[in-house]
């Protein structure tokens, strides 16, 4: 319990202490966010809003379980599956902000990237941590040997998440807010499960998490960027795959799943009937041109994600 508080306190601590220094200096160098002409048009009144802000989170949650985790291989694996996906995450964002190309890197440079880190997790986790291809199916409560195609999965699901935590990044606080519960569940089922040194690294992500809402929440004074959502989004696939439970993750994230959902459907509806099923995707700009406010979106959203996790805890 004090490992974990310490994780916590060290995480939270850091942010915040990084905040009033790294939002001045961002918005000093001009690294602004710039807003898609064809979103909401309250919107177009956070353009300009320092971004990048994932730069005061991922430090912190690396430092946070350093000082308070063992350094086991589990742990280190975390946080390289973690940190690789911050380096995609800021290379894009300097791209975009620095290099002024909208479209950051390539999504073929990103997959090769995430490829690389699957392949390191799949050789760490089979030759250190005993991780075999099976994989459990909580209502069944069954475990599939898929051989190969876990390797599959967990690409699948390193890029799966990390793309779908990158979309929820949309409305103020919104991420923030849904990885902070998610991994909340997953610092319970690690607990659980005897993976203590992980429940540690789940712990600071969820208290660097809440410590950037102070900056985050409406009206956002930074965003945390592709370098902060894509990271995060690394760190849930890190719980998922590291414990195991690689299909109690699309429960747990359920809300990541919506998102990711959302945007699936709404391109494949356009190309082959051009109609759209939704006002506009990701899912939460639909609730929002629906007539919601940002704040109301951003509450139920959170809502669903507790609920979600609830319910996926309730089936180990």
């Amino acid at each position: 319990m004090n490992q974990l508080i310490t994780a916590a306190a060290v995480a939270a601590g850091l942010v915040l202490i990084a905040g009033p220094f790294l939002i001045p200096a961002l918005h000093k160098l001009k690294f602004g966010q710039s807003i898609r002409e064809e979103g909401p048009k309250s919107h177009q009144a956070k353009s300009g809003t320092p971004t990048m802000g994932g730069l005061m989170i991922i430090p912190a949650i690396t430092v946070a379980t350093l000082v308070a985790a063992p350094h086991s291989a589990e742990v280190l694996l975390a946080l390289f599956i973690m940190l690789g996906h911050f380096a995609l995450g800021f290379l894009d964002d300097y791209i975009k902000v620095v290099k002024k190309r909208n479209l950051g890197l390539k999504a073929r440079q990103k997959l090769l990237g995430q490829t690389a880190i699957a392949i390191v997790t799949m050789a760490i986790g089979t030759k250190c941590l005993g991780i075999d291809t099976t994989v459990w199916v909580p209502v069944l409560d069954t475990a599939i040997d898929i051989g190969w195609g876990y390797f599959a999965l967990v690409l699948f699901v390193l890029v799966g998440t990390s793309n779908a935590v990158n979309l929820t990044d949309g409305l103020d606080g919104l991420a923030s807010g849904a990885v902070a519960i998610a991994m909340s569940s997953y610092a319970v089922i690690c607990v659980r499960t005897g993976h203590d040194g992980l429940a540690l690294f789940c712990a600071a992500t969820v208290s660097a998490c809440i410590a950037f809402l102070r900056f985050n929440l409406h009206p956002a004074k930074v965003f945390m960027g592709d370098t902060g959502s894509l990271a995060l989004g690394g760190a849930v696939a890190a719980a998922g795959i590291l414990t195991h439970t690689e299909v109690l993750l699309a429960i747990v994230g359920f809300v990541f799943v919506c998102e990711a959902l959302s945007v699936i459907i709404q391109v494949i509806s356009f190309k082959t009937t051009g109609k759209r099923v939704f006002r506009m995707s990701p899912i939460h700009h639909h609730f929002e041109l629906g007539g919601w406010k940002e704040t109301k979106v951003v509450l139920v959203f959170w809502c669903a994600g507790l609920i979600a996790s609830v319910i996926a805890l309730s089936m180990l």
